[in-house]
């Protein structure tokens, strides 16, 4: 049952972090060279932007790419030595699947 906990907590992590990133602006270059110093805003929060809403299926489109991942390099782990992390990555796939068809939410 821990390994199991273990594998769970990795995957969720791991999805929570590529939605985190789905969510993120992109920065245009002009952006990144910046203004001249005395027209740069100041004070707190002055650098933030707001994040981008992701639809439900932009969710669910993440959610599947992150278990596309996990199955395709299981399956390109065909050594015996890599047998255990194959193994983890086709239940942390199985995992984001629960959660997919709506039975993870338990």
């Amino acid at each position: 049952m821990r390994a199991r906990d273990k594998a769970a907590v990795s995957a969720l992590r791991a999805t929570l972090a590529a939605l985190d990133n789905a969510e993120a602006v992109p920065i245009n270059e002009a952006e990144l060279r910046g203004l001249a110093l005395e027209h740069s805003s100041v004070g707190v929060g002055s650098t933030e932007t707001a994040r981008r809403e992701l639809s439900e299926r932009s969710v669910v489109d993440v959610v599947r790419a992150e278990v596309a991942e996990r199955l395709e390099v299981a399956a390109q782990l065909t050594a015996p030595a890599h047998a255990d992390r194959a193994t983890r990555l086709r239940t942390e796939a199985a995992v984001l699947l629960r959660f997919l068809d709506g039975s993870g939410a338990a």
